[in-house]
């Protein structure tokens, strides 16, 4: 029993570790490029080396940290040309359970919850003017969408691929929405998404697997679209993550 909760105790300051790296990475407090020096982050964070060598090695799988041939890790740098490849994966996957979700069938309970699901962003994206309350409605809605979606394919090998390909935080559904609340393309881009969200559930109802995997991919495209206005305007400060991105000339 003592043996079972020093395992919970270690997994709980693992976690509290890797979270903690995460945002002060993600906030630009660890430079790009920049060696994370252990003795140093297990003082700043008030942990054990335990715990911050495990957050270490999933920060690395999630892509935020790279190993250096001298030992250790740094924060990793994107370019654009990442976070596009990143996002079409992210989009192909998305695709591939719509497809199966289409193909192998679901239940008319299950696809109602998807409706539903449609139905309360409708009612936020067709609002006069969308205000910063609304959008921070729409965060949650939108991730409530992908997730029943990626649910309907019943698929666990490709769960756990695209819980791989959106842990990185520009390739995730939501991740350029804050930014894409200060452009002035937003409302009209959003329309274009939730009409994608439509279609797609059409789609699925049908059984026409190759047109709800075309609508997804095509929807995550819009997150590209969404990424060159962001970087390109006052907006690319609410990028998540937009300290290591490395901008075109």
């Amino acid at each position: 029993m003592a043996r079972d909760m020093d395992g919970e105790k270690t997994q709980s300051q693992s976690l509290k570790a890797q979270l903690a790296l995460r945002e002060l990475i993600l906030a630009g407090a660890l430079a790009p490029g920049e060696r994370i020096a252990e003795l140093a982050m297990v003082d700043r964070l008030g942990l054990s080396r335990t715990p911050l060598r495990a957050a270490l090695i999933r920060l690395e799988q999630e892509g935020l940290l790279e190993e250096i041939p001298s030992g250790g890790y740094a924060v990793r740098a994107f370019s654009e040309a990442d976070i596009f490849d990143s996002i079409e994966i992210r989009g192909t996957l998305e695709g591939l359970a719509a497809r199966f979700a289409a193909e192998r069938g679901v239940s008319t309970s299950r696809l109602a919850e998807l409706k539903d699901c449609v139905a309360a962003i409708e009612e936020i994206v067709e609002a006069p003017a969308m205000s910063a309350e609304d959008f921070a409605r729409y965060v949650p809605m939108n991730e409530r969408f992908h997730a029943l979606l990626v649910d309907l394919a019943d698929s666990a090998p490709l769960r756990r691929e695209i819980e791989r390909a959106t842990s990185l935080p520009f390739a995730s559904p939501s991740g350029f929405v804050e930014a894409q609340s200060l452009l002035p393309e937003s409302r009209r881009i959003l329309l274009i998404a939730q009409e994608h969200h439509r279609l797609v559930v059409d789609a699925i109802q049908n059984r026409e697997g190759a047109r709800a995997e075309a609508i997804m991919r095509e929807h995550a495209r819009l997150a590209h679209r969404n990424l060159q206005l962001a970087l390109r305007s006052a907006a690319a400060s609410k990028v998540p993550g937009a300290a290591l991105i490395r901008k075109r000339a």
